[in-house]
């Protein structure tokens, strides 16, 4: 009987080593994936500028820059502008799209996010609100890449003529731009690990771990 309590003894001692040491993995493989995937180490030299965090950046529009009319407002009364020059200003996102036919497509954002990312403080309201635009090749070259995840895209002011369901085009509504500015430029966005929830798995995982070993005792 003796050497059986010692065996027992033995056995929980090494499966709370084990639950142990599967914390301590667990967490720093967690902080360790944070440390590595953490915005801001550039994942390739595409020539957008990191900026660290903590330097939140908001784009501020011209008011010198004449009448801007809001996608919003744009996308509300479409047959209004239909066939009608517009200016309208937001963030290049997606992908450049340079056809064949010698034009770039793409999608502008005009929304809350194009002006002040989540991740510098800018304020959750509603979904992305965009239309697709096209310009001549000549104006989407050399632009910064669009946004997407972890990259802020360029924010342009842009002219040209609101085409509503365009017959020549199938049915696409679209801006076909004809002159470009930017306004500010894209960059790389920094997002640091959020502690609240990284300690809140953790303390999930300890708490498993405590309650294996108490059940093994019962069981036991």
């Amino acid at each position: 009987m003796g050497a059986r309590k010692v065996k027992r003894r033995n056995d929980l001692h090494r499966s709370r080593l084990a639950v142990a040491t599967f914390v301590l993995v667990t967490a720093g493989g967690v902080f360790g994936a944070v440390s590595v995937v953490s915005p801001g180490v550039a994942d390739a030299d595409d020539g957008v500028p990191d900026v660290a965090q903590g330097e939140p950046e908001v784009r501020e529009s011209d008011p010198t820059a004449g009448d801007v009319v809001g996608v919003p407002e744009l996308l509300a009364d479409p047959t209004r502008f239909d066939n009608q020059v517009v200016t309208v200003e937001g963030e290049f996102v997606g992908d450049y799209g340079f056809r064949d036919d010698g034009y770039m497509w793409t999608q502008l954002n005009d929304d809350a996010y194009a002006r002040a990312a989540i991740v510098d403080g800018g304020p959750r309201d509603g979904s992305n609100i965009a239309i697709g635009v096209r310009m001549p090749t000549e104006l989407g070259t050399g632009l910064d890449p669009p946004g997407g995840y972890r990259l802020e895209g360029p924010l342009v002011r842009a002219t040209g003529v609101w085409r509503y369901h365009d017959p020549d085009r199938g049915g696409e509504t679209f801006l076909d731009i004809e002159s470009l500015s930017v306004v500010g430029g894209g960059r790389r966005l920094q997002e640091g690990p959020d502690w609240v929830v990284m300690a809140t798995g953790a303390v999930l995982v300890a708490i498993a771990g405590v309650m294996w070993l108490r059940r093994r005792d019962i069981d036991g």
